[in-house]
């Protein structure tokens, strides 16, 4: 047995597909760059994480989109006859008024890695759009159409749109085609599938919260109309019978199941291996418990899944409730690497693993400046929607040790360089070093960003030399600590312990869908010129060890 999740920390809104023997997930990143990370597999055990989609900046632009915008739930799919990848991915660019501002398109590639193709504009029509190249050649759009008027049941229906291939555009209207397989509501993530000539309809239900499920239903044409399955959810954390159509709220805490590991199991695609296995990915997420706080955003999960006699997709073990272990596949064995826990930015390029909000990393660190050390230039305070300079990864355990040695003299007291541990611009905590005019020379400090609260604590300011300087963060289940030191080897705490489980959507105030990131930053809020040196970066994680409950 194996064990879930397959791709922990900020890994949400799965979506596989298979090109002979090599398996692919996407999975979403909203307001961070690089977009739409790609892991790859040959065996559905190990997995790597092999290139992004989105390596441009400029295409899409994200400066100025609050946290929860951005790049939304990627549909990857290759296309057989065509020997070509399909991503189709939205741009959520505003949900002011729950209008949710979206624009969604498509991009193709021959390899996985690229070069992809210029980006088609499809429809506005709602989220999580996604494609059925169909057997005949034609090809069709699906996605939620959202709702916007009173009296009608929200967030609204799955819609259905032909794709012209030549034109490049869909024709007429998008037109509703299904309503769901459950009276949960706030039915989502749709993709459409073909098989022993039924058009299969998949989608999350529930809302992306704690009534989060997956559901099916199936028809002999495309356009429908579609039958629900006898059995709906297919994959769920909760599986009581609930009607939440009236109610449009995605968390739903009060379904939160005590008897199961994973939470808010729903939104998945599934894939069949070459020796006839289906498993299908899906997004859940581990809460605090009792807080009920994903500190780790939604992850990616795996279950093995079969056939019946009559066609339906079922679980393998007979059940519709999300596993904290799944049945391994029959294929070889063929290990990846891993991403490395130790990175002394010796190689020249940096890391696929690191991600930085709204602009790629590229843009302010420099591997090359100073061979084995990466340079971060300052930019915009780490609050700023547009420019900052924040190189993180993905937290992955909420039991991990992060440190870093760094080299940084600040000049003015706009100078500010360090660590931090990053849910949005409005949620953080860092330790950094700065020129205190108070003392007349450098020193380090904690400020906290809590809902957009700025605390910065006074009482642990620090004078310090100008030398180099070790700076750690160790997070212990529900509480985290920072420390410094000179020599690398004896450590002091600075600050407060604070509270892990407030790093969550049900905390955060202003941004959600997420997770929370660790990384280095600086900031120069006179000439975004002044830099920072880090020689190294360390990330060590206990990812077997499960979530705190009490």
């Amino acid at each position: 047995m194996l064990n879930n999740p397959v791709l922990p920390g900020f890994n949400p809104d799965p979506c596989i597909c298979r090109k002979d023997g090599d398996y692919y997930i996407a999975v979403s990143t909203f307001e961070w760059f690089p977009g739409i990370p790609v892991y790859h597999s040959k065996d559905m055990k190990h997995w790597e994480l092999y290139t992004h989609v989105l390596a441009d900046d400029e295409k899409p632009d994200l400066k100025k989109l609050p946290s929860a915008k951005g790049i939304w739930a990627p549909c990857l799919t290759y296309c057989q006859d065509e020997d070509l990848f399909y991503v189709i991915y939205g741009v959520m660019n505003s949900m002011n008024s729950r209008y949710f501002d979206i624009d969604n398109y498509l991009i193709t590639a021959k390899d996985i890695k690229g070069p992809w193709s210029e980006p088609v504009y499809l429809h506005s029509a709602g989220f999580d759009a996604s494609i059925l190249h169909d057997d005949d050649g034609r090809k069709y759009i699906v996605s939620l159409e959202w709702e916007t008027r009173e009296g009608y049941e929200k967030p609204g229906a799955i819609c259905m749109a032909e794709y012209d291939t030549v034109k490049k555009e869909i024709i007429g209207y998008p037109e509703r085609i299904w309503h769901g397989g459950t009276d949960r509501g706030c039915i989502e993530a749709p993709h459409l599938t073909k098989r022993n000539g039924y058009y299969y309809i998949m989608c999350a239900e529930g809302g992306t919260g704690y009534n989060h499920c997956i559901t099916m239903g199936r028809s002999k044409t495309v356009w429908g109309p579609y039958e629900g399955s006898p059995v709906n959810p297919i994959v769920t954390s909760n599986p009581a019978v609930s009607n939440e159509r009236h109610d449009p709220d995605h968390l739903k805490p009060k379904y939160f199941n005590p008897g199961t590991v994973l939470q808010k199991a729903g939104h998945g695609s599934y894939v069949e291996t070459q020796l006839g296995e289906v498993y299908l990915v899906h997004l859940c997420s581990r809460p605090f418990v009792p807080e009920l706080r994903c500190t780790l955003g939604r992850e990616t999960a795996m279950q093995k899944m079969c056939w019946t006699d009559d066609g339906w997709l079922r679980m393998a073990d007979g059940t519709n409730i999300a596993k904290e272990f799944y049945e391994e596949s029959a294929l070889k064995d063929y290990p990846v690497k891993k991403i490395p826990g130790f990175d002394d930015f010796d190689s020249g390029t940096l890391g696929n693993w690191y991600y930085a909000p709204r602009i790629m990393p590229e843009r302010f660190a420099d591997v090359t400046a100073r061979p084995g050390y990466v340079r971060i230039r300052g930019q915009e305070s780490y609050s700023s929607l547009n420019k900052t300079s924040i190189l993180a990864r993905k937290l992955t355990s909420v039991y991990a040790s992060i440190t870093t040695k760094m080299e940084f003299i600040p000049e003015v007291h706009q100078h500010s360089a360090g660590l931090v541990l990053y849910y949005d611009n409005m949620n953080y905590i860092n330790l950094r070093k700065y020129y205190s005019e108070t003392l007349g020379q450098s020193a380090i400090s904690i400020i906290q960003i809590e809902n957009g609260e700025k605390t910065e604590f006074i009482n642990t300011r620090t004078p310090v030399d100008d030398v180099p300087i070790y700076l750690r963060l160790e997070i212990d289940g529900r509480s985290l600590q920072f420390m410094w030191s000179y020599n690398g080897k004896e450590y002091k705490n600075i600050g407060i312990k604070f509270d892990t489980t407030k790093f969550s959507d049900e905390y955060c105030k202003y941004g959600e869908f997420t997770g929370t990131m660790a990384g280095l930053a600086c900031y120069d809020l006179i000439k975004h010129k002044h830099y920072a040196d880090f020689d190294f970066f360390e990330y060590s994680a206990d990812e077997k060890r499960g979530m705190p409950c009490n």
